[in-house]
C-alpha cells in the first residue's frame, strides 16, 4: 500500500516538474475574475481595464457592445516566465474559440482547459488574449477589426493531476478597434487630390 502511494506521489511530482502547465482559458470565474471583450465603436481608441461592475472593479468605460456568438473569435498567446514581451509570445495550440451569449455570459470567450507548451506545471507564464470580428478577416492577423488584452502573468499553472488549471486572475477587459481597409486609404487620397485640383481651378 505504501509503495502504491509513493508511486502515485512520485508520478504527480514528475508530471508537475516535466509536464506542460495547464490553464483555464476563461475570463469569468466567480470570485476571481470577471472581464469582457467589447466591440469596436466609431472613433474609440484601443482601451484596457475593468469597468466598475467587473472583478476586480476598475474605472474604465467602453462604448462598444459586448462580443457575442460565433461571429467573433478569440485565441490565447503565451510565453514562459513572468513579464515577457509581446514579441516573445506564441499561439497556444487549440485555443481558438468563439464567444458566449446572454446578459451574464456575453463578452466572454467560450472557456477551454488548455496545456501551454513551454510553460511547466507549477510555473509562471505571460499571457495575452487576442480577439477579432470574423467578418473582417478569418484570423487575427488578417482581420481589420480586432483587439488584444494587456499582457498578464499567470502563476502556479496546474498539472492535470494534483493541481487544478490556473485561472486568469490578472486578466483585464479590452475592446476591438477598426482599422480602415487599404481601399479606404486610396479613396481618401483620391478625394484629397480632387479637392486640391478643384481649388486650383477656382
Amino acid at each position: 500500500m505504501k509503495k502504491s502511494i509513493l508511486t502515485i506521489v512520485a508520478l504527480g511530482v514528475a508530471v508537475s516538474v516535466m509536464g506542460q502547465g495547464i490553464v483555464n482559458f476563461s475570463t469569468r470565474v466567480s470570485g476571481t475574475v470577471v472581464g469582457h471583450v467589447y466591440g469596436a465603436f466609431p472613433a474609440e481608441l484601443a482601451k484596457s481595464g475593468n469597468t466598475a461592475s467587473e472583478t476586480p472593479a476598475g474605472v474604465q468605460t467602453y462604448s462598444g457592445a459586448l462580443l457575442q456568438g460565433t461571429g467573433f473569435s478569440a485565441e490565447l498567446w503565451a510565453a514562459n516566465g513572468a513579464g515577457q514581451t509581446e514579441a516573445a509570445l506564441s499561439l497556444v495550440p487549440g485555443s481558438l474559440t468563439t464567444f458566449r451569449t446572454g446578459v451574464t455570459l456575453g463578452g466572454t470567450p467560450s472557456p477551454l482547459t488548455l496545456p501551454v507548451p513551454g510553460v511547466p506545471a507549477g510555473g509562471t507564464g505571460t499571457f495575452q488574449i487576442r480577439a477579432w470580428d470574423n467578418s473582417t478577416g478569418a484570423t487575427y492577423a488578417l482581420a481589420t477589426t480586432k483587439g488584444k488584452s494587456a499582457l498578464f502573468d499567470v502563476s502556479g499553472l496546474g498539472d492535470g493531476i494534483l493541481t487544478l488549471p490556473a485561472d486568469f486572475a490578472n486578466f483585464r477587459s479590452f475592446n476591438l478597434t477598426g482599422v480602415p481597409e487599404p481601399s479606404t486609404f486610396v479613396l481618401a487620397g483620391l478625394g484629397a487630390a480632387a479637392l486640391v485640383i478643384f481649388r486650383r481651378r477656382k
